[in-house]
C-alpha cells in the first residue's frame, strides 16, 4: 500500500503524518492486528525525517491507540474498556450502558473471617465470618478484571443470591440497602502468580489495582471491594470540575 502526504500544504508535516496514521489504523487489516509499515520505510516513502514520523507515532502511542514493541514493530492497540469515577452504577450496569456485554468466567461465594483491614473498615471482629464474593469478568474474548468483595453482615446477604444480576440491584431491590457513596484508592502494581493466572497474563505484568469502599445512605459501610484490572484492557477515567 502506498502512502503520501502533501509537502506543499501549510499543515505541519508531523500533523499530516499523525492524520495519515489515524487513517491507517482505522483500516480493518491493521485494526485486526497487522503491524504498521516499518518506521524507516514509511518515513522514506513520506519523504520526512524519522524524528518527524516518530513525533506522530509517539502521540498515538500516548493516546493508547498504538503499541510499540522494540525490535518487533508498531501495531494498533486493542480497544480498551473505560470506567468513569463520577458514575455510580454497578459494573454490569455501566458496561451495559456502554453497549458492552460482560461475561462471568468465574463466580465464587464463601464465608470467611475478615482480615484486619476489612474488619476495621466494617467495625467488626476478625472472628466474625462474612460473605466473600469473587468474580472473574470480561468480554467474550477473555477476562480483564478480577473482583473480590466483602459485605457487612448487616446487609443480610445469604450467599444464595443470583450474583449474575447487577450487585447493587440485588442490594436495593432484595435488601433495601442503597449504595450511595464510594471512596476509592487506585494504584499500579505487578500481578502476582494468582492474579496473573486469572487475568491470563504473565506474573509480574503491570495491572491497575482499585480499592472501593462503599457506604449506604447513612454512610454506613456495606462493601469492601478489591479490583484487579488488566492494564492493556482497561482505562479508568477521573472527571474533575473546578467551581
Amino acid at each position: 500500500m502506498y502512502f503520501s502526504i502533501d509537502h506543499k500544504s501549510p499543515l505541519p508535516l508531523h500533523v499530516q503524518a499523525e492524520n495519515l496514521l489515524r487513517t491507517i489504523i482505522s483500516d480493518p487489516q491493521y485494526a485486526n492486528g497487522k503491524f504498521l509499515p516499518n518506521e524507516v520505510q514509511l518515513a522514506k516513502q513520506l519523504a520526512i525525517s524519522r524524528s518527524t514520523l516518530r513525533h506522530a507515532l509517539n502521540k498515538l502511542v500516548y493516546e493508547g491507540l498504538l503499541i510499540r514493541k522494540k525490535g518487533v514493530g508498531t501495531k494498533v492497540a486493542e480497544p480498551t474498556i473505560s470506567s468513569k469515577s463520577k458514575n455510580w452504577l454497578s459494573f454490569t450496569q455501566e458496561m451495559n450502558a456502554r453497549g458492552i456485554t460482560i461475561k462471568n468466567f468465574e463466580l465464587h461465594v464463601t464465608w470467611v473471617k475478615p482480615t484486619e483491614a476489612v474488619a476495621n473498615f466494617f467495625g467488626i471482629s476478625t472472628s466474625k465470618k462474612i460473605l466473600k464474593l469473587e468474580r472473574l469478568r470480561g468480554k467474550t474474548e477473555g477476562p480483564f478484571v478480577y473482583f473480590i468483595s466483602y459485605f457487612h453482615p448487616r446487609v443480610g446477604l445469604t450467599g444464595e443470591e443470583d450474583f449474575k444480576r447487577p450487585l447493587y440491584d440485588i442490594l436495593e431491590k432484595d435488601y433495601m440497602v442503597i449504595a450511595t457513596l464510594s471512596k476509592e484508592e487506585i494504584s499500579a502494581k505487578a500481578a502476582d502468580k494468582f492474579i496473573a493466572s486469572k487475568l491470563e497474563i504473565e506474573s509480574g505484568s503491570p495491572i491497575l489495582f482499585r480499592k472501593r469502599f462503599v457506604f449506604d445512605q447513612g454512610e454506613r459501610p456495606i462493601e469492601y471491594n478489591l479490583g484487579y484490572y488488566r492494564a492493556d484492557s482497561f482505562v479508568y477515567t477521573v472527571e474533575s470540575r473546578r467551581e
